[in-house]
């Protein structure tokens, strides 16, 4: 008997005398032919049951079974542009391996937020979430592929913490034994240890940050991508994220066109982002926000609304820089130049979505270092070790931490982030 082969490869051009299984994801009937959608995980195939080629028995059998029942089918593969995908098998046998129940919940109504997200272990099997999915897979990849191939080594740091990076607002509590401990915001502080040992290094791992936001960008457990380089200036760690995310871009739009297309993002528009990226200074920003009517003055934060705007005014991710040093963490570089300012940046996505990286030149001097802690009314205990980095063998350094999901919502033109991961964590949300 042949073998089970993928859906995608047959939808790559095989074609011939195939054998394949998956979920049911849809059916319908006319006269004595049936059409069953099939789906495997790679993708989503017609498959043709005529009753005279397979019989009565089996026709009616098939044309009972629940959706989301798991069934083999071996037929005939032919390229047919009439079907969705371009190919279609016309089957010659067909087996049920897992019959499903009755009530499938998610039924071909339309369902609300809540709803879906109650369900997302079965929204997930829709194919609008399964091609994000994918998506957000082929991503991964290739923000990997550039990685490794350019010299960095993937590197893991622990979940637990007991020092903030990102402020302890955000921080989440956790009882740890007798002691009192969080839940990590970014690898950060640890990337700083790790690239004495091993160079260029990052990360993808999840952070939590325990913001009381309901905006359409905010998650409370998301996927940080992060990247931390010995021997980096402002200048270098700019270099290094328009390299990665034109690489990125640009190998999504030619190996997964279809899956842009999908969700209305055309290829051509990925590949014409190509470095150097634009840059305005946060003080340039503010004064682009002030003509628009934004009550905001010099030195204040760029909050998330006010991102919104200013991305309005570019069509491609453009580099927002010089922050000042009153609204970024400890341990940003104050400006050689304008040390009211730090030589920090952020990537901001066009069309309102705002935030993709954030990052900069990291302080290395001790004293330096030691005087921000006290400034921010840190305890510098809890930085101890941190602080040691400075005493022995200390260089210049700079990092960026990416939010994968951030990125995927903007790529797919997503009208909120919690699409863009498998079981989204929201302020008022931690089932399923």
């Amino acid at each position: 008997m042949a073998e089970f082969i993928d859906i995608s490869q047959i939808l790559k051009g095989k074609e011939g005398k195939v054998r394949i299984h998956g979920w049911l994801h849809n059916k319908r009937s006319s006269g004595g032919i049936l059409f069953l959608i099939l789906r495997d995980g790679t993708g989503l195939i017609q498959c043709t049951l005529k009753k005279d080629k397979i019989g009565e028995k089996i026709f009616d059998e098939i044309e009972r079974i629940p959706l989301e029942s798991v069934i083999e089918i071996s037929g005939e593969a032919k390229k047919d542009l009439r079907a969705s995908g371009g190919y279609e098998i016309f089957s010659d046998d067909v087996k049920v391996e897992s019959r499903a129940a009755e009530d499938y919940p998610i039924g071909k109504k339309e369902h609300g937020p809540d709803f879906l997200l109650d369900h997302r272990h079965f929204h997930l099997r829709t194919e609008r979430m399964m091609k994000i999915m994918m998506l957000r897979s082929k991503f991964l990849e290739a923000a990997r592929e550039w990685l490794v191939t350019s010299g960095y080594k993937e590197f893991n740091t622990p979940m637990f913490t007991q020092a903030a990076v990102e402020g302890g607002s955000t921080l989440f509590p956790v009882k740890y034994f007798d002691q009192k401990a969080y839940l990590v915001q970014s690898w950060q502080l640890y990337a700083e240890a790790g690239i004495a040992a091993l160079g260029k290094i990052f990360i993808i791992a999840p952070s939590f940050r325990a913001e009381k936001s309901r905006t359409r960008r905010h998650l409370t457990e998301y996927w940080h991508l992060e990247v931390e380089e010995p021997w980096c200036d402002f200048e270098g760690i700019m270099k290094t994220q328009e390299e990665l995310v034109t690489f990125v871009l640009h190998k999504l739009a030619k190996e997964v066109p279809d899956l842009l297309e999908y969700f209305g993002r055309d290829p051509k528009y990925l590949l014409s982002i190509k470095p150097p990226f634009q840059r305005i200074t946060h003080e340039k920003a503010v004064e682009i926000l002030q003509k628009e009517g934004v009550k905001i003055k010099q030195g204040e934060d760029i909050t998330y609304e006010h991102e919104k705007i200013l991305t309005e005014k570019f069509d491609k991710p453009f580099f927002l820089i010089h922050f000042p040093a009153g609204v970024k963490a400890f341990y940003h570089m104050p400006d050689p130049k304008n040390p009211k300012v730090t030589l920090s940046v952020d990537l901001l996505a066009p069309e309102g979505y705002g935030e993709l990286t954030g990052g900069g030149q990291r302080i290395h001097d001790y004293d330096q270092l030691m005087k921000r802690i006290k400034e921010e009314k840190l305890d510098p205990k809890a930085y101890d070790w941190y602080l040691q980095l400075r005493k022995f063998g200390t260089v210049p350094h700079s990092g960026f931490g990416m939010g994968i999901e951030r990125v995927i919502a903007w790529l797919l033109k997503l009208d909120h982030i919690r699409d863009a991961i498998p079981f989204p964590r929201l302020i008022n949300r931690v089932y399923p």
